[in-house]
């Protein structure tokens, strides 16, 4: 993927395609001033290389009854890749765990869960995660507000490649 070529019109239509996931295949093609038929192509093509990974709803957690978000800086006891790749299978695996990344420096994982309550989420720390094999330490960040949550990429910053 990183040394694909995209055009402008690739660019726009991912650009589009970001901004609202919903509209139909013509107006995707209106928007970008292609006809529909190569639009569908080029849209296929883009999600057969992977710069396309999905569509989804972008829900209101709160509005659901998910009261609770936390971060945890996870410090694993190992970090062979081994025990890197068990622990990353293992975050899949946890409902409340939304996002798993790996990390340099002190911190070896930082998790960013989400739960109805605030014991829901304690059950959780205490039950699973800090009691899963190879976790050293947890620390936890709970969020008081967000004041920015904007999926995807800043595509006025996207240059041509």
């Amino acid at each position: 993927m990183a040394g694909a070529r995209l055009d402008d019109i690739d660019r726009l239509i991912l650009a589009e395609l970001q901004a609202d996931g919903r509209m139909t295949n013509v107006e995707l093609a209106r928007r970008v001033g292609i006809s529909a038929p190569p639009c569908l192509r080029r849209v296929r093509t883009l999600e057969e290389q992977g710069f396309i990974r999905g569509y989804h709803a972008d829900v209101a957690p709160r509005e659901l009854g998910f009261e609770v978000q936390v971060f945890a800086m996870v410090r694993l006891h190992s970090q062979s890749e081994r025990d890197l790749t068990a622990f990353e299978d293992r975050a899949r695996s946890w409902a409340l765990v939304r996002e798993c990344h790996m990390l340099n420096g002190e911190i070896d994982f930082i998790l960013k869960c989400v739960a109805p309550d605030l014991s829901t989420f304690q059950r959780f720390l205490t039950e699973q995660l800090t009691a899963a094999d190879n976790v050293a330490s947890v620390k936890t960040s709970l969020v008081i507000r967000c004041a920015k949550d904007e999926p995807g990429v800043p595509f006025e910053l996207v240059e041509p490649r």
